[in-house]
């Protein structure tokens, strides 16, 4: 059988919305760097551990991804490629960019976190 996605695993894909992984895949295919995802899926105990995490997370329904990023140049590529994929709900951090494509929020908003 082959593999769901181009640029990522079914283990990276785990608990994830399979609309939000098909549109994590378009992205990365359209910003040519790669993505790594440093959070997906969270309990609601992960979720309450960690720094500015709000109890109304789309992480925890999984339709939310921080992918890591670190420097201007791949955050611009990978911006780029988000958007063109169709996401309209972005964060952007110091070290990562929050994205989700979660129903029952609000679309066309993207924020920042001063040095998180």
């Amino acid at each position: 059988m082959p593999p769901k996605y181009t640029y990522f695993s079914d283990k990276e894909a785990d608990g994830l919305n399979p609309d939000l992984m098909a549109m994590l895949d378009i992205a990365r295919g359209k910003a040519g760097v790669p993505f790594f995802i440093t959070s997906g899926l969270r309990t609601a105990e992960q979720n309450s551990g960690l720094q500015n995490a709000v109890s109304d997370s789309s992480h925890l329904t999984g339709h939310a991804v921080d992918l890591l990023c670190t420097d201007s140049v791949t955050r611009f590529a990978m911006l780029s490629g988000l958007l063109e994929a169709g996401f309209n709900r972005l964060g952007i951090y110091k070290n990562h960019i929050h994205c989700d494509n979660d129903p029952s929020k609000d679309p066309k908003v993207c924020w920042y976190v001063e040095g998180v």
